[in-house]
C-alpha cells in the first residue's frame, strides 16, 4: 500500500495494548479505524482516546471474541457498512497464556490455541475474501511474538508455539498471495517487552475454560532480557510498535521484530538447528 490515509482498517485486541497502539498509529496516519475487543470497559477508554486525538469521526467500537465465526463475520459487516470496504486487516487479538507446559490441561491448550492461532484463522477466512473482491489492494497483520524464534523458556510452553504458529502462517500466506498476483501486503507484527496489560490475561479467560491448572500468571521472570549495564529500558510503547507496523505496512516488509537486542537468543535456536542437519549429526545408513 502506498497510503493508508482512508482506508477501512479492522483491528482485534485493539482496545488496549499493543492493539490500541496499532489502530492509533493507524488512526494517526489517517485510516478509519474499527476496534474489536472482549473488554467492554476498554472500548470504551478507547473510545474515549479516540475522541481525545480528533478521530471519533473514523472510529468504531465493536464487541468481538475472534473465536467467535458468525459474531466476526457480523463485526465485519458492521465495519463496511459503516467505515467502508476493509482493505486492512490487524488480526492482534491474543492471550498471554503462561504456566508450566507439562502440567498443562486440554483446557488451557484449546483456549490458547482458540484464541492465539484459530482466531487468526478465523480473521484470514472471513477477512481476506472481502479485501479480494474489492481489487483495491490492502494488508493483512498478524501479531505473534519475538519469543517465537527464540530460544525456549520456562512457562512459554503453549504460548511460544501458538505464536510460532502465526510466524509460519503469515510466511505461507505472503507466497500464496505473490504467486498468485494478488494486490495484498503481508506482515507479521513480532513484539518483545512492550508496556500492556498482559500480565491480566487469566481475567478474560472464558468460563468453559476455567480448570485446576498452574495456567494462572506470568510471575516467571521474561528470560530473555540481556545484561542491561547502561540501564536501558526495554519495555516499549505500543504506540511505537503501532507506527513501526504503519512502516512495515507502506513498505510491504514481511517481519516487524521490535528488540533487535535480543538476537543472541534467536542465533542460538538458530545454531542448534543447523548442528543438527550436519552430516556426523546422525547416523546416515
Amino acid at each position: 500500500m502506498k497510503s493508508v490515509s482512508g482506508a477501512v482498517a479492522f483491528v482485534t485486541g485493539g482496545a488496549s495494548g499493543i492493539g490500541l497502539g496499532m489502530a492509533r498509529a493507524l488512526a494517526e496516519a489517517g485510516a478509519k479505524v474499527a476496534i474489536c475487543d472482549v473488554h467492554d470497559a476498554r472500548l470504551d477508554e478507547a473510545r474515549d482516546i479516540a475522541t481525545q486525538e480528533g478521530w471519533a469521526d473514523r472510529f468504531l467500537a465493536l464487541r468481538l471474541d475472534v473465536t467467535d465465526r458468525p459474531g466476526y463475520a457480523a463485526a465485519l459487516d458492521e465495519t463496511e457498512a459503516r467505515l467502508g470496504p476493509l482493505q486492512i486487516l490487524v488480526n492482534n487479538a491474543g492471550v498471554g497464556i503462561a504456566g508450566p507446559v507439562d502440567e498443562a490441561t486440554h483446557a488451557d491448550w484449546d483456549w490458547g490455541v482458540g484464541v492465539n492461532l484459530i482466531g487468526v484463522a478465523n480473521g484470514l477466512v472471513a477477512g481476506i475474501p472481502r479485501i479480494k473482491a474489492h481489487g483495491q489492494g490492502g494488508h493483512i497483520v498478524n501479531t505473534a511474538s519475538e519469543g517465537a524464534i527464540m530460544s525456549a523458556r520456562r512457562t512459554r510452553g503453549v504460548y511460544a508455539p501458538t505464536k510460532a504458529a502465526v510466524i509460519s502462517l503469515t510466511e505461507h500466506l505472503r507466497v500464496e498471495l505473490e504467486a498468485k498476483g494478488v494486490d495484498i501486503g503481508t506482515t507479521v507484527v513480532c513484539p518483545g517487552p512492550v508496556a500492556t496489560n498482559i500480565s491480566e490475561t487469566e481475567n478474560l479467560r472464558p468460563a468453559e475454560f476455567q480448570v485446576d491448572s498452574p495456567f494462572r500468571d506470568r510471575s516467571e521472570p521474561h528470560g530473555a532480557l540481556p545484561t542491561n549495564p547502561s540501564g536501558i529500558n526495554y519495555w516499549l510503547e505500543p504506540l511505537t510498535v503501532g507506527r513501526q507496523m504503519i512502516h512495515a505496512i507502506l513498505t510491504n516488509k514481511l517481519y516487524v521484530i521490535t528488540h533487535p537486542a535480543f538476537i543472541d537468543s534467536v542465533k542460538a535456536r538458530h545454531a542448534a538447528i543447523e548442528a543438527a542437519m550436519a552430516e556426523d549429526y546422525l547416523p546416515r545408513d
